[in-house]
Parts: structure tokens; C-alpha cells; sequence
């Protein structure tokens, strides 16, 4: 591509702690990674747009500005969307010629959907000269998600892309819409995050992710409050107590486990900011630890592959492991001493291989820099 306008750059995440809290209105404590989506931008004199993707098919996808809701599917549809969202907004854009590359692992977890859309936004910002702010940009990547791909997905993804820095994690705030800086110097207090893909693609548009929402909605509307984050502060049991109306035990059981994972959820993301913020960083393994078991035994998101993963890593010597991202596949994390990446890792495929899955990829994470303009003409 000649004539370069603008060059969108932002990154993966992985979520430290705090899984299926965001659209309850809760606590995440997410990580911008160093696998980055980038945009580069070329204006159009038409109305016309062109994206191409490194490593997907050659054919260029084109669309209109004037795009619509069905008008463009699959991958494509994260980056027609946001043409869509920023007029639905009040916003001008011109067409545009946009090619993408991106080194985030596709559905693994690591929100590489949050990476193309915030990498397109940051460029098309600079290059219509928007002026729009990070959190505004992620509420735009996620109308794109629930309203055009069909995704009912949470904000945290969009909001740990754009806010992320260097040697933190961002404590988003649902309710409030805010990101938080906390200090996470892992490499200072001797420890590593290992990221194990375990290659089992999952995908948030189906309805096993869609289910569980609602009926954390529905739960919500029992106890005659928005979100659950509105009974956050009561005694989880009492809580639980509230929603036994003993019409239907099976489904009423489901839906006390739901609630009672997201509740003890944002207890642990609290307690682990607590935990960062006074540098005890290895203590927080074992609340990592029982995320997973939440995310296994009441929200039931895990497959084999993730828990084999979890165990084979904490027999290994892990502090503390858990799956990351919507769960139905994907990755898990290992928070580890230093020096002993390899060996976990290595333990992990062991298990894999003993299991006859597919083996996994395996990399050590680093809090990374959020979203950015890399040039702009």
C-alpha cells in the first residue's frame, strides 16, 4: 500500500483475573500484551471501503460507508461495524483502503477481535481527525461487537486494548466505565505470567456465552436490581438465598451458581488489586486458582483441554493457574518463579501429549503499552 495516511497499532490482552464480570457490571483486571494488531490507512476520494488481512484470503472484502447490520460477515464485519458505529455516532469518516497484520493468536482467548477493532478506530481517528478519547473508541469497538457481529460480549476486551501500559494491569470498572493503572512489575518481584494456548478455538458469538448472560440478566431482574454488581456488597449466601423461589430447582441451582461465581469473582479481582498494590505479587497465585475452579464448577466455561492445562501446571510448581478469556477453549495463565517457564510449559505438553491433544503454543506474557497511532500524515 503507497500514499500511507495513518497506521493504527494496538494490542492483545489476557485477562489476570476477573472472567464474565464485565457485562454484570463488575471488576476485571486485565493486561495488554505485546502481540499487536496494526491498521494502515489509505483515504479514498469515494465512499468506498477495501479491507485486506495479512494471512487471510488474497481478494480484498469492499463496502460501503453507508454500511448496515448484515451487510458484511465474518472478519470483516469487526472493522465494517465500526464505520457503522461511528456514524450511528455522529461521526464522518471518508473511505478508506485498509490493510491489517496482526500477531495475536486467533481465537485464543486473547481478544484479537479487541486488537483489529482498536487498531482500525485508532487510525481512522487520526485519519479523520476525530479527536475521540480512548474509553470512547472502546464503547464504539464494542457496539460493533453486540450490534453488528452479533457478539454479546462485554467491554473489558476494548478497554484493557486502549488503556493498556507498560508494567501494569488496568482495573476496569464496568459500572463506572473507568480503567485503573496497577502497578504489576512481575519481573521485579522474580516472577513470570506463562500464557499456555491450548489451541481449542472457541467463539463468543454462539450461544454458550449468550446463555450464561442472560441468565445473570435474569437473576438480576429476580432480585429487582440492574446488575448483579448492585448486590455485590451483600453476604454472597443471602444473595443466593434471595433467588430460591423454588419454582424450578434445576434451573433455579444454575442460576445460583452463575450468580455465585460472578459475586466471589469480583471479591477475588478486589483482593488481588489489594495484593498488587502493596507488592505481594506472588500471593496472588492461589486466588488465581480459584478463579478456575469458579469458572469450572459454577460457570461451567472450561473444557478438558483448559483443566488439564490448570492441573499439569500447578502440579508443575505453578503459583497459581487459571483459564483466561470467555472460556469453551482458549488459553489459561500461569503465574510462575522465574526460570521455571520452560518446565511448566513443558509439564503442560507432557499432559497434552498423555491426553492426545493437540500440543500447545506456550509464551511469557509482559504488560504492554495500549492502543496508538504509529504515524499519521
Amino acid at each position: 500500500m503507497t500514499d500511507i495516511d495513518a497506521v493504527g497499532s494496538a494490542p492483545g490482552r489476557v485477562n489476570l483475573i476477573g472472567e464474565h464480570t464485565d457485562y454484570n457490571g463488575g471488576f476485571a483486571l486485565p493486561l495488554a500484551l505485546p502481540h499487536r494488531a496494526t491498521a494502515t490507512l489509505r483515504r479514498r476520494d469515494d465512499r468506498n471501503v477495501t479491507v485486506l488481512s495479512d494471512g487471510r484470503e488474497a481478494v480484498p472484502v469492499e463496502f460501503d460507508v453507508e454500511t448496515k447490520p448484515g451487510d458484511v460477515e465474518g472478519w470483516a464485519a469487526y472493522i465494517a461495524g465500526l464505520f457503522w458505529a461511528l456514524r450511528e455516532a455522529g461521526h464522518e469518516v471518508p473511505g478508506a483502503d485498509i490493510r491489517i497484520s496482526s500477531d495475536v493468536p486467533s481465537g485464543a482467548g486473547l481478544s484479537s477481535s479487541a486488537a483489529l477493532e482498536c487498531s482500525v478506530l485508532t487510525g481512522l481517528d487520526a485519519l479523520a481527525g476525530l479527536g475521540l478519547d480512548p474509553t470512547t473508541m472502546a464503547l464504539l469497538a464494542q457496539r460493533t461487537e453486540n450490534h453488528y457481529v452479533g457478539a454479546p460480549t462485554g467491554l473489558m476486551d476494548q478497554m484493557a486494548s486502549m488503556h493498556g501500559r507498560e508494567g501494569h494491569v488496568v482495573l476496569f470498572d464496568a459500572a463506572a466505565v473507568t480503567a485503573e493503572p496497577i502497578p504489576c512489575d512481575l519481573a521485579a518481584a522474580g516472577l513470570s505470567l506463562l500464557i499456555v494456548n491450548t489451541r481449542v478455538h472457541h467463539q463468543h458469538a454462539d450461544g454458550e456465552y449468550g446463555e450464561r448472560r442472560r441468565t445473570c440478566e435474569d437473576a438480576a431482574r429476580r432480585l429487582g436490581v440492574e446488575s448483579l454488581r448492585d448486590v455485590q456488597d451483600h453476604a454472597v449466601e443471602q444473595v443466593l438465598a434471595r433467588l430460591d423461589d423454588g419454582s424450578d430447582a434445576g434451573a433455579g441451582d444454575v442460576m445460583r451458581r452463575r450468580v455465585r461465581h460472578v459475586l466471589t469473582e469480583n471479591q477475588r479481582v478486589e483482593e488481588t488489586v489489594e495484593l498488587l498494590r502493596s507488592g505481594r505479587l506472588r500471593e496472588i497465585g492461589p486466588l488465581l486458582t480459584a478463579s478456575h475452579v469458579s469458572l469450572r464448577d459454577d460457570y461451567e466455561v472450561t473444557v478438558q483441554e483448559l483443566d488439564v492445562a490448570v492441573d499439569a501446571a500447578l502440579e508443575a510448581g505453578a503459583l497459581g493457574a487459571r483459564m483466561t478469556g470467555g472460556g469453551f477453549g482458549g488459553s489459561i495463565i500461569a503465574l510462575v518463579d522465574d526460570g521455571q517457564a520452560t518446565a511448566v510449559a513443558e509439564a503442560v505438553r507432557d499432559a497434552f501429549a498423555g491426553n492426545g491433544f493437540t500440543a500447545p503454543d506456550t509464551f511469557v506474557a509482559v504488560p504492554s503499552a495500549g492502543a496508538g497511532v504509529v504515524s499519521s500524515s
